[in-house]
């Protein structure tokens, strides 16, 4: 992409703006949920916890973004921050096994480390990032079969945890299948 195309008037790139824009709005929903309905109540924890995720999931991005020009790997790089932070946020916020207290949840950090110790030892490099996001899958698939079978019939009940896992585990295959196409171009 030239440069004329991908920054604006002033060398302002409008993707980048939109992205942080579209994160400081995720951010200020639930401010704004709180002033019409007592459903949502934050505390100042909540709100430094959004912040640190969305801000982290920003970061890493525009990392990876300015790393390649490459659409694959950074379109992978999308999905697998998006997994991870919707792996974290749901399980946070209502726990995937049961509630949020149920200790078993705590098994869905071997996903996030297996992915992150990966993409470490790849150097962030699509070929490795392609096997990383493959053994995150499959570690996510793993999890979610002892969340089966421990979480008996704790909320959301074996049918809806076949199905939350197996959307985990679409996710990562997904990233990893970007990241083994960036692998095969030139720019990868």
């Amino acid at each position: 992409m030239t440069k004329e195309v991908t920054e604006g008037k002033g060398g302002r790139n409008p993707w980048r703006i939109a992205g942080w824009g579209l994160a400081a709005t995720l951010w200020l929903i639930p401010l704004a949920t709180m002033r019409i309905t007592d459903a949502v109540n934050w505390t100042a924890f909540d709100f430094v916890f959004a912040a640190v995720m969305i801000g982290g999931v920003g970061i890493a991005f525009e990392l990876a973004v300015r790393t390649t020009r490459n659409l694959a790997y950074r379109a992978g790089s999308g999905l697998a921050l998006v997994t991870a932070f919707l792996l974290i946020w749901i399980n946070a916020a209502v726990g995937i096994i049961g509630d949020e207290g149920n200790p078993l949840n705590l098994l869905y950090g071997a996903v996030l480390a297996t992915a992150l110790a990966g993409a470490i030892g790849a150097r962030f490099q699509a070929r490795g990032m392609a096997r990383a996001m493959t053994a995150a899958a499959i570690v996510q698939a793993l999890v979610g079969g002892v969340a089966v079978v421990a979480g008996g019939s704790a909320p959301p009940g074996p049918t809806g945890q076949i199905v939350l896992n197996g959307l985990f585990v679409l996710l990562f295959a997904g990233a990893a299948l970007l990241f083994a196409r960036a692998a095969g171009t030139a720019d990868g």
